[in-house]
């Protein structure tokens, strides 16, 4: 699994998380909801600092990397932009 694909499924939790959280305030049932608020904003913090700490700033930014391939296919592309 590439670190592209693990960064995408930490945002996705981290999502989850948040919405795990705020089902209790959407829903009106804050006193029967604590278990979600607790399980939904740990859920959050938790694959948020996997994702700071494991894959953040690994993934390359697929434009850029594009752009220099095209570059590195062609030999006699100028090297300035």
């Amino acid at each position: 699994m590439s670190r592209c694909t693990l960064r995408n499924i930490f945002t996705v939790l981290i999502y989850a998380g948040v919405a795990l959280f705020l089902y209790p305030y959407l829903t009106g049932r804050l006193s029967s909801g604590l278990l979600l608020l607790v399980a939904g904003i740990g859920l959050a913090v938790l694959a948020g600092i996997l994702r700071a700490a494991c894959i953040e700033g690994d993934c390359p930014d697929r434009e850029a990397h594009a752009a220099l391939e095209s570059k590195a296919a062609d030999p006699h592309a100028p090297s300035h932009s």
